[in-house]
């Protein structure tokens, strides 16, 4: 269903506490659409899986890992058509909507940086004990992976109990989303929207974003293979 008035970034987040989301067809369409999936994607925090490969490149420390610092940079990369992904549903009300929920600190990117540059990164929604991943982006190889890394990490430091993924794709596959019908995804989201996390701009106990800091905090659930 098309919205047939100009979003609020309030009505946004009532739509998330609801179990909705908007969608544009194409950058170049300057309306949105609800979203209600009849299975959903998410990504149970406590058996999140990294791989062998990955975890080494996570500890490696290949990438800088930064949150928040260039929100506009990350909202615009992960709105640019690239060779692998020709059409993107982000367009100029996303863009308007987002950017006014980051400033209001409800929505949050984690960042991986390289010699000074932006290459790779990802953006989502924080509401109660929830997350609302958004998308991602990678310029580099593994920079979208390792962000995902790093968000499961600060999200199990903060107490947060659901990742949502809105769609379970092959990629995410690989860390353990699976598809949750309608209804159990509302309770899971009811539950999770009980609690008042606050997401952490670090993993805590006087240890900085680091990878192995990341892999620490997910050693207790994950299992690399």
């Amino acid at each position: 269903m098309r919205t047939p008035f100009r979003l609020t970034p309030e009505i946004l987040i009532k739509a998330y506490c609801s179990g909705i989301f908007p969608m544009a067809e194409s950058a170049d369409d300057p309306e949105l659409f609800w979203v209600d999936p009849e299975h959903r994607g998410i990504l149970p925090l406590d058996r999140f899986h990294v791989p062998r490969r990955l975890a080494r490149v996570v500890r490696q420390d290949r990438f800088e890992i930064r949150i928040d610092s260039n929100f506009a940079g990350t909202l615009t990369a992960c709105a640019e058509a690239t060779e692998k992904r020709p059409n993107t549903w982000i367009n100029s009300e996303i863009v308007r909507l987002y950017t006014s929920l980051h400033e209001f600190g409800a929505v949050h990117s984690v960042e991986c940086w390289q010699d000074g540059a932006l290459v790779g990164g990802l953006y989502g929604m924080s509401i109660g004990g929830a997350f609302f991943g958004e998308s991602m982006f990678s310029r580099a190889a593994d920079a979208s992976k390792v962000a995902l890394v790093h968000l499961v990490a600060l999200l199990r430091i903060g107490g947060f109990r659901l990742l949502d993924l809105q769609f379970v794709t092959s990629h995410l596959a690989q860390f353990g989303a699976v598809e949750v019908p309608r209804l159990q995804y509302q309770r899971l989201l009811a539950e999770a929207l009980r609690y008042r996390c606050v997401f952490p701009r670090g993993l805590g106990g006087g240890v900085g974003v680091t990878g192995a800091g990341a892999l620490a905090a997910l050693q207790a659930s994950s299992v690399t293979s």
